[in-house]
C-alpha cells in the first residue's frame, strides 16, 4: 500500500469519485490507499460536497510549509506509557479526529477532544494541549468554548490554580441528554407553524409530523441514556446496564 502524501492526480481522482457518488472506501480501493486517508483528506478540505482537488492540493502545501518552523523547534508529544507505539498512537489520533469532524465537531475542537480522549488521565491543561497540537493558546480557548457549549468537556482548577480540561464518564451521558433536549425548540417552533398555517393544510401536517418524529427520537434517546448510564461506570467484562446479574444457585 503506497505511503506518502497524496499527489495532485490522486486528489483529482478523489474529486471525480465524490462527483460520481462513490463511497470513501471505494475511492480508497481505486487509489490503493487506506480509507482513513481519503476520509481525512476530504474532511480537511471542505467535505464531500465542497471538495476541490486544486484547492486541497494548495492547502496541503500551505499547511506543510507553515508547520516546518514548528517542526524545527521540536514538538513535544504527550508521553506514551504502557509500551505504546508512538507512531501508531499518532495515526489513531488522526483517524479519531477525522471521525469526530465527520460528526460536525470543528477541526480544532476535534483535535482537542482527541487529545483528551487518548490521555490516560482524561485531563490536560491549555498549555499541554497547545504544546501537543502546536497551536496558539487562543486556538485552544476557542475550541474549548465550543466543546463546553456542547457539554463535551468540563473544566476544573488544579492545585496550582490552572484550568484543566476534562473528559470523564459522566460527560458522555450529559452530552447525550443535551443533544436530545436540543430538539425541544425545533419541536415547539414546528408546532407554532401548525397553528399559523392551519391544522388541515399539507404544510401544517408536514410540520406536525416533524414535531412528532423529533419528540419520539428525543424521548427514546433520553430513556436509552438513563438505562445505559451505568455502563459508563463499569469496566469491560463486567455486567452492563440492561444485563441481569447472574443469581447464585440454591
Amino acid at each position: 500500500m503506497p505511503g506518502g502524501r497524496l499527489t495532485q492526480q490522486e486528489r483529482q481522482q478523489i474529486a471525480l469519485g465524490l462527483a460520481d457518488g462513490l463511497a470513501y472506501a471505494e475511492i480508497a480501493r481505486r487509489l490503493d490507499r487506506p480509507t482513513s486517508t481519503v476520509t481525512r483528506e476530504v474532511m480537511r478540505n471542505g467535505g464531500p460536497t465542497a471538495y476541490r482537488a486544486d484547492l486541497a492540493h494548495r492547502a496541503t502545501e500551505h499547511r506543510a510549509h507553515r508547520r516546518r518552523p514548528a517542526a524545527s523547534r521540536g514538538s513535544e508529544p504527550l508521553p506514551q506509557p504502557h509500551g505504546r507505539d508512538a507512531e501508531a498512537v499518532a495515526a489513531y489520533e488522526e483517524t479519531l479526529t477525522t471521525v469526530l469532524m465527520a460528526t460536525g465537531v470543528p477541526t480544532m475542537g476535534a483535535r482537542v477532544l482527541t487529545c483528551l480522549f487518548t490521555s490516560d488521565a482524561g485531563s490536560l491543561t491549555a498549555s499541554q494541549l497547545a504544546q501537543h497540537l502546536q497551536v496558539s493558546p487562543a486556538s485552544i480557548s476557542k475550541a474549548i468554548a465550543f466543546l463546553e457549549s456542547q457539554s463535551l468537556v468540563r473544566r476544573e482548577r488544579d492545585e496550582r490554580r490552572r484550568d484543566r480540561y476534562i473528559v470523564d464518564d459522566e460527560l458522555f451521558y450529559q452530552a447525550t441528554i443535551a443533544s436530545a433536549r436540543s430538539n425541544d425548540q425545533l419541536v415547539a417552533t414546528a408546532r407554532q407553524g401548525v397553528a399559523v398555517l392551519g391544522p388541515s393544510s399539507p404544510a401544517a401536517t408536514r410540520l406536525e409530523n416533524v414535531a412528532r418524529f423529533l419528540d419520539f427520537i428525543s424521548e427514546s434517546i433520553t430513556r436509552a441514556a438513563e438505562q445505559a448510564r451505568e455502563v459508563l461506570h463499569t469496566k469491560p467484562g463486567t455486567a452492563s446496564a440492561g444485563t441481569a446479574e447472574p443469581q447464585p444457585e440454591d
